[in-house]
């Protein structure tokens, strides 16, 4: 799914919510959940697209209608030293494209 698409889908009111995964080395990646299926957000070149910021998608989504959006951040301390009992999910944090964390 490339931006365009993602407008299209948001204009229409079908995007249920824009994950943005942090991963190593300070990039994140946009996971785009609708209804029955996840898209990842990809550039021209069919490529993940690779995301600096909460800022940087902010500016690359500029116009596009609001959906909700959470930032997803995995704790490799948990995983690496087994301290919960069960599954070990993410920490998420609700964001808005509109407005600067």
């Amino acid at each position: 799914m490339n931006v365009h698409m993602l407008t299209e889908l948001a204009a229409n009111g079908e995007i249920r919510e824009l994950q943005l995964l942090s991963l190593e080395g300070g990039l994140y990646l946009a996971r785009v959940r609708l209804d029955r299926d996840e898209k990842t957000l990809q550039g021209d070149d069919g490529q993940p697209l690779r995301i600096r910021s909460t800022t940087h998608l902010r500016d690359m989504l500029q116009g596009v209608p609001a959906f909700p959006c959470v930032l997803v951040q995995h704790s490799v301390h948990d995983e690496m030293c087994g301290v919960r009992e069960g599954p070990v999910g993410g920490l998420r944090i609700p964001f808005s494209l509109n407005a600067a964390l």
